[in-house]
């Protein structure tokens, strides 16, 4: 008797098991899937309403490298030894002294803005490694330019409202949104003020915050990723995987997330993976994948490599 009713219960428990999950799982699994749809969604237009704004990364026309001591001429003739693309003739000087420190002066009556206030005379321009870059507008306000530092040169990053990157773009492809790629993942923090040395697109190499690493699995495996941190107290990644040079940009995505809470976790959303500004145009300075952050795996999630544009 005792041996039918273990033979039953078993069977019970079988039919229990082939039965699938409850209705309650299925309605929470479909919530969760729903709400992770609608927060991609809207991180995506929020995504595409910063990248086609007027001062975004498709408005780059140019970027320009200044001598490390001296004056140069700025405008779009062809006598100037610095020549942009858009703009008067002679807009202004540049000057450029030692320990970089540089200045602007407008030509004659050229009407330019300085952070959006008439500006005239010999103008202090900050550079972006400094604080607040100054921004230099000019063209009736649509176009500006600010003075970048990348190994420890300066060059001028221009800017343009009607750049054919912006006025040509049609959108961004994705890959179908799973929270498979959702991750939650481990940190461990470095010692403090610990740096990596990060090389750009150009071939220099810079030195950036290293707070840690996050380690995480997908498909039953773990992996781990060097963070990096640009000061504004967010975990940043720069990262290369099979999809990188296929179906997602050649020199890799980027991908941002929150410091850990106390359990020393984080959420990692691949789904937010994004192309760097040189995806776009040649006028960045994007850092690339350390080899640490290069994955072999597949992350089929985040932005696609971007559509070609019209010449």
């Amino acid at each position: 008797m005792m041996r039918i009713f273990t033979v039953l219960l078993a069977g019970l428990l079988l039919s229990a098991c082939q039965q699938g999950p409850s209705a309650e799982q299925i309605a929470k699994e479909k919530e969760l899937k729903m709400t992770h749809e609608s927060e991609i969604k809207a991180w995506r237009a929020e995504r595409i309403d910063k990248l086609t704004t007027r001062d975004g990364w498709l408005s780059l026309v140019g970027m320009h490298w200044l001598p490390k001591d001296g004056v140069t001429r700025v405008g779009s003739g062809q006598a100037n030894g610095t020549r942009i693309s858009v703009g008067p003739e002679n807009l202004g000087l540049i000057g450029v002294s030692a320990g970089n420190s540089v200045w602007f002066q407008p030509e004659g009556k050229v009407p330019v803005t300085v952070d959006g206030q008439p500006g005239s005379g010999r103008i202090k321009l900050t550079p972006d490694t400094e604080g607040t870059p100054t921004v230099v507008g000019f063209k009736g306000g649509e176009a500006s330019f600010i003075v970048i530092e990348r190994g420890g040169k300066l060059a001028l990053r221009v800017r343009d409202a009607q750049s054919p990157a912006l006025l040509g773009f049609s959108g961004i492809d994705y890959f179908s949104i799973d929270r498979a790629f959702r991750v939650e993942a481990e940190f461990t923090a470095h010692e403090a003020g610990r740096t990596m040395d990060i090389v750009n697109i150009l071939g220099m190499v810079e030195p950036m915050m290293n707070p840690g690493t996050v380690s995480f699995s997908l498909g039953g495996q773990r992996y781990t990723l060097e963070a990096l941190d640009e000061g504004d107290h967010r975990l940043f990644f720069v990262f290369a995987d099979r999809s990188s040079g296929h179906d997602s940009y050649p020199a890799g995505r980027f991908v941002y997330a929150d410091y850990p809470g106390v359990d020393g976790r984080t959420i990692l959303d691949f789904n937010k993976a994004y192309n760097p500004p040189c995806a776009f145009n040649p006028y960045s300075t994007c850092p690339m994948p350390p080899p640490e952050n290069r994955l072999d795996v597949l992350i089929a999630a985040g932005e696609k490599k971007p559509r070609k544009t019209a010449p």
